[in-house]
């Protein structure tokens, strides 16, 4: 215990540049800790890592090169993980009370929860491309069926985008860094590409809640976002982001019989962006069931809920 007071009394400094003499000293002391074999001695040590924030990081990546022991590597990247968890909820936070939940911006931090160092210039030049692309085959005389047309042709068969079924197993098919460097995503990580580009082209398509899907409508101009007593009147027809295939009415209410659930207005409402990256964050987080993973599971819905005040 004598142990656990004395490190827990230790200053804690402020990191930059070059840290100081006394700051060194007191994490190397720290770092000497981290092998202890008492929990508790562990987790003093742990909190108090975490305190210095992530300027600590490349000392702890240093250690990690530097240590033969796999248990002592796992401990170390369990605090490089919580210092990067730390300053991830701090961005969702800002992002949360932002006036415009920027979508991009909202499923690219979902990316740095399992790629911290997602280099996020790459990724807005990718979408660019893609959007340029398509902007450059639209003009004010296409009918809504005839642009989605063009932007289903561009991003699925010129970009070569693929879908795949939701697998649980593939976190990475849920990560839109990831889905434009494979060309390959799933339903959400798809359609969340799909809405970023419809978005920045002044298409007017948005996600809506069909039970077990994430599916895309085109809403016809003039809609309102709030309160709209009967949004199925308000939608031209539905996209599957999986492939961009374009369904209608009735091929919706054939799913929702076979299913048995009845087809009820607030399954047709248009989401917010806010709502889409809780769903997104809500569907990562069933990739981390195993017991050593869990915690990741708690980390997400716990970013759930705070989007959620």
């Amino acid at each position: 215990m004598e142990k656990i007071n004395y490190f827990l009394s230790l200053p804690i400094l402020k990191l930059c540049g070059n840290h100081s003499l006394e700051t060194n000293k007191e994490i190397s002391a720290l770092f000497t800790l981290i092998d202890d074999p008492d929990e508790e001695v562990f987790g003093a040590v742990s909190d108090k890592i975490v305190d210095y924030g992530s300027h600590i990081i490349p000392n702890l990546e240093h250690l990690w090169e530097t240590t033969p022991e796999e248990a002592v590597q796992q401990r170390i990247e369990m605090l490089i993980h919580r210092l990067h968890f730390t300053d991830l909820t701090e961005d969702f936070r800002q992002w949360g009370l932002s006036g415009h939940h920027d979508l991009l911006l909202g499923a690219l931090l979902v990316s740095k929860f399992q790629y911290p160092d997602v280099a996020t210039t790459t990724v807005l030049q990718e979408v660019e491309k893609v959007r340029r692309n398509i902007w450059l085959e639209l003009n004010n005389y296409l009918t809504p069926l005839e642009q989605i047309n063009i932007v289903t042709s561009i991003l699925y068969s010129y970009y070569g985008l693929k879908g795949s079924e939701t697998n649980y197993k593939e976190t990475n098919e849920f990560l839109i860094h990831k889905t434009l460097e494979s060309k390959r995503g799933n339903q959400i990580s798809n359609g969340i590409l799909y809405l970023v580009l419809s978005e920045l082209l002044d298409i007017p398509i948005r996600a809506i809640r069909i039970p077990k899907q994430f599916i895309i409508a085109y809403f016809k101009p003039g809609y309102s976002e709030d309160n709209i007593p009967n949004p199925l009147h308000k939608i031209e027809f539905f996209i599957d982001p999986t492939s961009g295939q374009v369904f209608t009415q009735q091929d919706v209410d054939g799913y929702f019989k076979r299913i048995s659930v009845p087809p009820v207005g607030a399954y047709f409402k248009p989401q917010q962006n806010k709502q889409v990256i809780q769903h997104l964050l809500e569907e990562f987080g069933k990739c981390f069931t195993s017991e050593k993973d869990l915690y990741k599971q708690k980390e997400l819905m716990d970013l759930v809920k705070m989007l959620e005040e």
